[in-house]
């Protein structure tokens, strides 16, 4: 059975991902080891070899996870997968509440935000931001604070006990998030020899020469080779320099190889954060 490193708590969004992500792959049973934060996932996959780690990465709202980035960057760990999840928000309570008895609503600041539109339809309840969804919906459970309500998920709310009065209550209902499977380079290896490779996450630094970018992207055109991120992050202590985080998706692995092999000059400081299968079945997150 495998174990799990997530940030947060059981109930967490980012376990509801490790579940359907191992789920696809046959393994319905994983367990969960929870992390304070996310540099600690990074330290329990480092620690231990037969841990693996998922990490968000961007949400289609409140955009990428930009210093995750650097954490795997910087950890030497590899990018063995990829899985995305609608978040779905739920308005949930102890059993026997009612939205007309709540007072107070707790959760963390961007779920609040995602559900702003619900919440102006109740300018009585006080709102509380908090560190976590799922961490709410168990102190609430386990202190019985009544009149009190936790922003969390479905998944959260049964977990602990609640009851969900409201579902669905996000105002964007096309509110993905994208996570990353992380591990060590052993079980990376493993699971490179075992799985068809489609995509790829790319950061490097480029060369102070004209046009260098432009060339880049021109060759990852030649070579079939799909641009589906490109994100930028200066490089503290080097005044206008930038890392530039990639993803590319191609059809046949030896154009991308080739392709990769041509900008390579073009580029500095190249590290291939991982090469694994892309998802693609958002009907099955939604």
């Amino acid at each position: 059975m495998k174990t799990i490193a997530i940030q947060g708590i059981e109930g967490a969004y980012h376990e509801i991902a490790a579940r359907q992500f191992f789920k696809e792959k046959g393994e319905e049973n994983i367990n969960i080891l929870p992390c304070s934060q996310f540099k600690d996932v990074i330290s329990a996959v480092k620690k231990d070899p037969n841990i693996i780690g998922i990490m968000a990465i961007e949400n289609t709202i409140a955009g990428s996870l930009l210093h995750n980035n650097e954490l795997i960057r910087e950890s030497d760990l590899v990018v063995i997968g990829e899985q995305k999840i609608r978040i779905r928000h739920s308005f949930a309570a102890l059993p026997g509440e009612s939205v007309e008895t709540i007072t107070e609503v707790n959760s963390h600041p961007i779920a609040l935000m995602q559900c702003a539109d619900y919440l102006k339809m109740l300018p009585r309840i006080k709102i509380v931001e908090g560190e976590d969804t799922a961490l709410i919906a168990k102190i609430i459970a386990e202190n019985k604070q009544k009149g009190h309500a936790a922003i969390c998920s479905r998944y959260a709310a049964e977990l602990y006990g609640l009851q969900v009065l409201e579902e669905g209550i996000e105002t964007n209902k096309r509110n993905f998030t994208r996570f990353l499977i992380i591990s060590n380079r052993r079980i990376a290896e493993e699971l490179v020899k075992s799985g068809e490779i489609n995509k790829s996450s790319l950061v490097f630094t480029l060369l102070h020469a004209e046009g260098s970018l432009s060339k880049i992207l021109t060759i990852f055109y030649f070579y079939n080779l799909n641009l589906t991120k490109i994100q930028s992050l200066p490089i503290l202590g080097c005044e206008w320099e930038y890392l530039f985080y990639v993803d590319v998706t191609f059809t046949d692995i030896l154009n991308y190889k080739q392709g990769l092999n041509a900008a390579r000059p073009l580029m500095r400081d190249l590290k291939i954060l991982g090469e694994y299968r892309e998802f693609k079945d958002l009907k099955s997150c939604c």
